[in-house]
């Protein structure tokens, strides 16, 4: 689907995810002084698909609404109006369902902090029915992927840095091996090699269970690294949905150099992403 096209049936077996129409909204209400609540929009009206086995990427500033959507096809927030559907069950009316087939990692990650990343990581494996004796093998391997050596890994949370417990959180994601990963800023706080770390276990995700990521990112080089179709949210609004080579191609000037997906982003919404970067989150 390129651009705004009309949307794929939400029966269709190749659907991974389905949203038509979905609006939310919140109201803000002061509570020193009385005065008219304040209604925002995160998200307005947005309409999109995305394909099994896609790397799709949402870009946009803070404020845009990345956050939200995630929210929303995780079952944490209902939306106003609109449907979402995961795999072709509704996120409102068949939540739990929905659970089963999802893993997320946000910037906000939680833990049993005075437990070990290792107790932490045994705890999510066994809810999501992993166990056997290869689990602590795997999860040995996975961390240390990520940088996290054997030595790190009895030790409690709590003495991780934050990019430290981020880690730990994209890898408990990876070793549910959930059928949709819901990736909300995951390489915020991480140093340059760790964040390639983290594409190289993305890209070995989808190659080795059939998954299908939704990677919600301001990182403009991460989402050109890592994903075949990007959206591009501004404002809540769905301002456009393609592959990176064609976002940048709608930025083109004859006569002038391949344009850059960070010129493609500001021709699209008419501003520069870094200039939004300080407003609310998203």
């Amino acid at each position: 689907m390129t651009m705004l096209e009309s949307l794929a049936s939400p029966a269709d077996p190749t659907i991974a995810v389905w949203v038509e129409g979905l609006t939310k909204r919140f109201v803000h209400r002061s509570l020193l002084r009385r005065s008219e609540p304040q209604v925002v929009t995160a998200l307005e009206n947005l309409t999109f698909s995305v394909e099994r086995g896609e790397i799709f990427g949402i870009l946009g500033a803070n404020g845009s609404g990345k956050s939200t959507l995630i929210r929303v096809l995780s079952t944490l927030l209902i939306p106003d109006r609109g449907t979402a559907r995961v795999f072709g069950c509704d996120v409102v009316r068949e939540a739990g369902q929905v659970k089963r087939l999802i893993n997320r990692v946000s910037v906000e990650a939680s833990f049993f902090k005075r437990l070990s990343a290792m107790e932490n990581l045994l705890y999510a494996s066994r809810l999501y029915g992993r166990h056997g004796r290869g689990l602590r093998a795997d999860i040995v391997a996975t961390l240390g992927r990520l940088g996290i050596g054997a030595d790190q890994i009895d030790q409690p949370l709590e003495e991780f840095s934050r990019g430290m417990q981020q880690k730990v959180a994209i890898a408990r994601a990876f070793l549910t091996s959930p059928i949709l990963l819901l990736l909300d800023e995951p390489t915020t706080g991480l140093d340059p090699r760790s964040k390639r770390d983290v594409q190289a276990l993305v890209h070995q995700l989808r190659a080795e269970h059939d998954a299908t990521i939704l990677l919600c990112t301001h990182d403009l080089d991460e989402a050109e690294a890592l994903c075949d179709r990007i959206a591009i949210l501004d404002r809540g609004r769905l301002v456009a949905v393609d592959t990176p080579e064609r976002l940048k191609a709608m930025a083109a000037r004859p006569g002038a150099s391949s344009p850059s997906l960070e010129e493609a982003f500001l021709a699209l919404t008419g501003h520069a992403l870094e200039a939004e970067l300080a407003g609310k989150p998203g």
